[in-house]
């Protein structure tokens, strides 16, 4: 009986280590794939213009203000 659910969980060791070998070797064989694909299809790269608002000087005083009152 011992020996049975010894055999029964090599097996299923073996099966899994199988799997996880397999599965190592296809992501890593996809990664070089989709790697060379990059190379010869490239993606655009959408610039992104950083607006940046000018905030008067009362504005800041008040947000240090309420920043400083919540602290409290």
């Amino acid at each position: 009986m011992l020996n049975n659910g010894l055999a029964l969980m090599a097996t299923g060791m073996g099966t899994v280590f199988s799997f996880l070998i397999i599965l190592w070797f296809a992501v890593s064989l996809m990664g070089k794939i989709v790697g060379y694909l990059n190379k010869i299809f490239p993606e655009k790269v959408e610039t992104v213009k950083n607006t940046v608002k000018q905030i008067s000087n009362d504005v800041e005083v008040a947000i240090a203000i309420a920043a400083a009152k919540i602290g409290k």
